[in-house]
């Protein structure tokens, strides 16, 4: 199974148009029992570009693939070199009012959940707690030979003292936290194998062509049978592995609510699309349930 077969989506003609009231939204939440997906939109106002909104890096960047990856020692020093570097700017990014609305949300009870497709961890960095991660994260590297885990921060040092003054300027930094490079910048940048026995190392995320973990999606469809409503966000749903859901729920007759700027591959089993931006959506739906927002520093994210 792949599980991100379609990297663009034409709306087609008919789709029903966007409404910019979130009184919907608030309605749903006060009932209780959402369960929120949430995709790189809601990191955008965070400083992590999405993949399809305006200026998205599809438009300019062709993600890694797992086959690439997995075939190729010159694509896996490219993709290393590459997200090395983009590691230290997701370092750097802190939650945004969208995140800490989500995390409000959560602490008065009015969600079942969080799924989120991103790998940024901004979610839980806001103070979210019950959070899966369909995506993985970037926080984790496995081994494709032993099964290792390890923590991203120690493969980080390893690899700066691999090497040694490796800072070029990338023109952009994408959401699954790929810094664009040349060849040139990559240079004979040097990968590292696992410590435990040699083998090649991955973040643990997802990559296009790749399968979700079973029992991670049958973890969330149960998830999606459970809620009482399921309200994406900043997500095209343009990838099977987030749209799967939003069938799912239309097809129990559960409200499914979407708030993002642009249509989306769901909307057609939607209830309505807010298109206002995420941050000013979700707090202007806290104010009305009358849930406080904090303000307050988030929680410490990884050294870059």
């Amino acid at each position: 199974m792949r599980t991100r077969p379609t990297l663009h989506w034409t709306p087609p003609e008919g789709l029903p148009p966007g409404t910019t009231d979130p009184q919907p939204v608030a309605d749903a939440l006060g009932a209780g029992g959402v369960l929120v997906l949430s995709g790189a939109g809601i990191s955008t106002e965070s400083g992590i570009p999405d993949y399809r909104g305006e200026g998205g890096s599809l438009s300019r960047h062709t993600p890694m693939t797992y086959q690439d990856f997995t075939a190729d020692a010159r694509a896996r020093r490219r993709y290393w070199a590459r997200s090395h570097l983009g590691w230290r700017t997701f370092g750097r990014a802190r939650p945004n009012a969208g995140h800490r609305a989500v995390a409000a949300f959560e602490r008065h009870g009015l969600l079942s959940g969080v799924l989120t497709q991103n790998v940024d961890g901004l979610h839980q960095a806001a103070g979210s707690q019950d959070v899966v991660e369909l995506h993985g994260s970037l926080d984790r590297v496995v081994c494709l030979s032993c099964g290792a885990f390890s923590p991203r921060g120690e493969l980080a040092r390893r690899l700066e003292e691999a090497n040694p003054g490796f800072a070029p300027v990338p023109s952009a930094i994408n959401p699954d936290g790929d810094a664009d490079l040349t060849d040139d910048q990559v240079g004979d940048f040097r990968v590292l194998p696992c410590t435990n026995c040699g083998g090649i190392l991955k973040p643990d995320v997802v990559f296009f062509g790749e399968a979700v973990p079973p029992q991670r999606v049958e973890h969330c469809r149960a998830l999606v049978r459970a809620a009482a409503s399921l309200l994406v966000l900043g997500s095209s749903l343009t990838v099977m592995s987030g749209l799967r859901f939003v069938r799912q729920a239309a097809q129990a007759d559960k409200p499914v609510l979407i708030v993002n700027l642009d249509p989306t591959r769901g909307d057609r089993y939607a209830l309505t699309r807010v298109a206002l931006p995420l941050g000013t959506a979700l707090t202007t739906v806290a104010d009305r349930l009358g849930v406080p927002v904090t303000d307050d520093e988030a929680a410490p994210r990884h050294e870059p």
